[in-house]
């Protein structure tokens, strides 16, 4: 009997030809920028995965909070791109661009003429990093500060920004594209009620207020290239960058998802950021809680829309999902750095190559695109 891990996939309208999702990964390794032959290179040698989503890839200088990543804002960004596409094409692949903006997660270093980061929100992300230029000019880790609230009227070209970013990833070849609203980034820090300090449209007061501007998102997104096309990240109880938990995290992400699974989204993609094993149980009372019950709260709400679930995953546990009806695709990270050939050591069972996490961030070929396979290992 076939795995079903390994079985093909029809992702509304894109055949896969197995269930593995590449997770997006920041590795910046983008000269200006701008995705090069390298970076081509990287996401072709890891291209037996059923489905390729991009590192984050910024919609904007505003958007951007780290330096070299390749961005899908400019003409010569899109070529950059087009090199990857049709790269992991020649060898049977299917990729989607991830389109991001880190909104208070960045610093002045990286904005267009040193202005301030910008924000749902007018709070100062404590303890979180960008990567930026410190006082004497070179790359390194720095605080973000307080960002800069978003005037009402700013937020229908951010909309558009998006938009935009999602026909320039098809121009670029891209099967698709991945609306990044995990993480800590933008979109969540409209929707945490304890971050949006609004008090317009956009406020975090009413759940039709909180969801309004990553519906307009969506909305955009789908009007220019199709819903068969879009997907989006999503990161329920997920606390990165000062994102702290609050009570209406259920009711929240039910309602989003229930939005997108009327609007046919091809795909709804989960970050499991809830510090315990998708193998185990939390019970209370006898009853799921937390992220596992939300998992089946947000599985019913999709009856036509793909389900990828990522965060601390192996074979054993991704096949006992997919096999429940739980989830229909399992993405995998970091295992992904240092074993191109993951499809192929997870259904062999062979086993993993350990990356050099001193090299998952910058720096050249080393740690990138020098990891063999099983056979040639």
């Amino acid at each position: 009997m076939t795995a079903s891990l390994f079985t093909p996939f029809d992702l509304a309208g894109t055949p896969l030809r197995n269930r593995v999702v590449m997770a997006p990964l920041t590795r910046a390794r983008a000269p200006n920028d701008i995705a090069d032959e390298r970076i081509a290179l990287y996401y072709a040698q890891r291209a037996t995965a059923g489905l390729i989503v991009s590192e984050g890839t910024p919609i904007s200088q505003e958007g951007q909070g780290y330096l070299f990543n390749p961005g899908i804002f400019r003409p010569e960004q899109i070529e950059g791109w087009r090199l990857t596409t049709n790269s992991v094409h020649a060898v049977g692949g299917k990729i989607v661009a991830q389109l991001w903006h880190v909104g208070r997660v960045s610093h002045p270093t990286i904005q267009a003429d040193g202005g301030q980061p910008v924000s749902a929100s007018s709070k100062q992300p404590m303890g979180a990093q960008a990567f930026g230029y410190d006082e004497s000019g070179t790359p390194a880790l720095v605080a973000p500060p307080a960002p800069r609230q978003l005037a009402t009227d700013e937020i229908a070209r951010i909309v558009s920004e998006f938009a935009q970013a999602a026909a320039n990833a098809i121009e670029a070849g891209f099967d698709g594209v991945e609306i990044h609203g995990a993480n800590g980034y933008l979109f969540e820090q409209f929707m945490n009620p304890l971050v949006n300090d609004r008090t317009d449209q956009y406020a975090a007061d009413t759940m039709e207020n909180r969801l309004r501007f990553t519906l307009e998102v969506i909305d955009a997104v789908v009007a220019r290239i199709g819903a068969a096309r879009t997907g989006i990240r999503l990161s329920p109880y997920g606390q990165l960058f000062d994102m702290p938990l609050h009570d209406g995290i259920d009711s929240t992400y039910s309602a989003l998802t229930e939005a997108i699974g009327q609007r046919g989204l091809a795909y709804v993609h989960l970050m499991d950021q809830s510090g315990y094993q998708m193998g185990e149980k939390v019970m209370a009372g006898g009853a799921e809680t937390g992220f596992q019950a939300l998992l089946r709260t947000i599985r019913g709400n999709l009856p036509n829309t793909a389900l990828i679930l990522a965060g601390g995953l192996d074979r054993a546990r991704a096949e006992q999902l997919i096999d429940a009806g739980l989830i229909d695709l399992a993405a995998f990270g970091a295992p992904f750095i240092s074993n191109p050939d993951l499809v192929a050591r997870l259904q062999n069972g062979w086993p993993l190559a350990t990356a050099d996490r001193t090299t998952f961030y910058g720096g050249g070929a080393e740690g990138y695109i020098d990891y063999p396979s099983y056979a040639a290992a």
